[in-house]
């Protein structure tokens, strides 16, 4: 592979995050190795028709999610990526897969949530997006047309992610794209380091191990993020 040249030739970057960076804060990846998200089918709880079907259970399943965020921190790979969103002086987006809030936690503010985030609710009755309350199953109102339809503001299997307009844009203007954590099989995410390259990007891989996209890219560093993430942005803010 191709190594990375030297940062200073860099002046735009878009970083995509997924699971691996947040799993190593104890966020559980979105699908275990038997195929389940914390115990449940995701078809039966991450699908319009599961909400439809039983909204009971799938209220209950975000709620527990949004109260174990309290239990898990940001870990160094999350910090390293708030001191690039300080200190980068060109421009930057950190596209983040994940519905955890540890980026925004961590300092991160120039960041986009594609698949939404367990801190927000959508309202089904006039489409206000309000920050969640502890829990949802109880059914409150709408901050806005008081009606008690609220659902967890996640991007679920047959539903268009968010912001794409904004992240394609940026993937059409950057010349570094870096994916930390992700498997490299969830579209359209997957495709990003397709489109980067087309623009002229230059491509780096951080993750645990070889994903189905590592050979998209330039250069791959496998092992821990909270390791590699803080040695990247380490090299790359001492250009």
């Amino acid at each position: 592979m191709r190594k990375i040249m030297r940062a200073a030739e860099f002046q735009s970057i878009v970083v995509l995050t997924g699971a691996g960076i947040s799993a190593e804060s104890g966020v559980p990846t979105f699908r275990g190795p038997d195929g389940l998200w914390e115990g449940h089918r995701v078809e039966d709880v991450a699908t319009p028709q599961a909400f439809r079907r039983d909204p009971v259970l799938v209220q209950a399943f975000y709620d527990a999610r949004r109260a174990a965020l309290a239990r898990v921190a940001p870990n160094a790979a999350h910090a390293a990526l708030a001191r690039l969103d300080a200190q980068w002086p060109g421009d930057l987006l950190v596209v983040t897969q994940n519905v955890d809030d540890l980026h925004e936690r961590a300092g991160a503010r120039r960041m986009v949530h594609m698949h939404g985030e367990l801190k927000s609710a959508l309202c089904l009755a006039c489409g206000e997006r309000q920050t969640a309350p502890d829990t949802l199953s109880d059914g409150p109102a709408c901050i806005r047309c008081e009606a008690r339809r609220l659902r967890p503001d996640i991007v679920w299997f047959g539903e268009m992610p968010y912001h794409m307009d904004r992240i394609e844009t940026a993937l059409a203007a950057c010349d570094l794209f870096v994916s930390i954590g992700t498997s490299g099989a969830v579209y359209p995410a997957a495709g990003f380091v397709q489109g980067a390259r087309h623009a002229g990007a230059r491509t780096l891989e951080i993750n645990l191990d070889r994903s189905e996209g590592t050979h998209f890219f330039d250069e791959a560093r496998h092992g821990r993020a909270g390791e590699l993430v803080p040695l990247w942005v380490d090299a790359l803010l001492k250009r």
